[in-house]
């Protein structure tokens, strides 16, 4: 594995994991797509590949810049669980919320470590990628058709948060004050939880259950957990946040609980690429959930839907004539 491999996938995986469009599906389907000694050297179906080495530090580094992002969340969030624990209760918002994660984040925990050896072996291939992308893309699209048609208050609380701050934003800003798309305000980050910490225990797992469709390759984590969040009401920024927050653990814990290959065999000779592929992994990734955050204020899934359907089709019908 080359410098510049790792250095492209590292911050592919940084951009790709928490954007709706699938980032283990774009590690598969790029190399392919390239050929030659990329698609030799990065190949996840191969059992004993480096590649999946490399991919260990890259999930790493990607959880810790979604661990830095949201540190405060995190720490509200830490804080409940041990207060939780201490008192035995269930009362403040940081202790449903921290609840409300560990118990959403069981089933695809599960699922990991049942099916992820599985379906990466036997799906991580270019054009089942490509066809699962593709899927991915209607899945975005039904999954915004289905907000639409939900009950008019769920639909209703959900517009409600995605405006609310952005008007109260408008009205006390000064001229001199910095543009909304680069400000960053903690009480409004502190009222998405409180609203997150309010879901249905039913609803929240069920939320945190649709990460499992992510271990098809092509499948997005963040987008089928965004689309799941929407039907049961969430704002789309309240999606994208508890998505994030869900994903950190799983992808953190997937991570750590391989970071034996990094110092084994398959990490042997590497250590230098893993390290620049990681460090691009966390940059991007930072960047990408700082994007996010404000895009999800005001804006849908449909561009990433479409993108899905059109590169999805595209890859295949170009590896299918091959």
């Amino acid at each position: 594995m080359s410098y510049l491999e790792a250095i492209v996938i590292g911050g592919l995986q940084g951009i790709t994991e928490l954007f709706p469009v699938s980032s283990l599906g774009h590690s598969i389907i790029i190399p392919a797509l390239i050929g030659g000694r990329w698609a030799a050297d990065l190949s996840v179906s191969t059992p004993e590949s480096p590649y999946l080495a490399f991919v260990v530090g890259l999930h790493v580094a990607t959880a810790a810049a979604l661990l830095v992002f949201f540190w405060r969340d995190w720490v509200r969030i830490i804080g409940g669980f041990v207060s939780s624990i201490r008192y035995r209760r269930i009362s403040t918002d940081g202790e449903r919320l921290a609840w409300l994660i560990v118990l959403a984040t069981i089933p695809v925990g599960l699922a990991g470590l049942l099916l992820e050896h599985l379906f990466r072996t036997v799906l991580g291939r270019p054009m089942p990628a490509a066809a699962f992308l593709f899927a991915n893309g209607l899945i975005l699209l039904v999954g915004e058709r289905l907000r639409r048609r939900a009950t008019p208050e769920r639909v209703a609380v959900g517009r409600l948060a995605d405006t609310t701050t952005e008007s109260h934003r408008r009205t006390d800003a000064t001229p001199d004050a910095q543009p909304l798309s680069q400000r960053h305000d903690p009480d409004d980050d502190r009222q998405s939880d409180a609203r997150l910490a309010r879901l249905r225990l039913g609803r929240g797992v069920l939320i945190g259950s649709a990460q499992i469709l992510a271990l098809l390759p092509g499948i997005s984590r963040s987008g089928v957990t965004m689309v799941a969040g929407l039907t049961q009401g969430l704002s789309h920024r309240d999606a994208a946040r508890f998505s994030f927050l869900l994903a950190t653990p799983v992808i953190l814990a997937a991570g750590v609980l391989k970071i034996p290959d990094l110092f084994g065999p398959l990490g042997a000779g590497i250590g230098g690429q893993i390290a620049a592929g990681s460090a691009a992994s966390f940059v991007c990734a930072y960047l990408s959930v700082r994007f996010l955050d404000r895009y999800f204020r005001t804006r849908t899934l449909i561009p990433f839907a479409i993108y899905s359907l059109a590169f999805g089709a595209t890859a295949f019908v170009v590896l299918a004539l091959r």
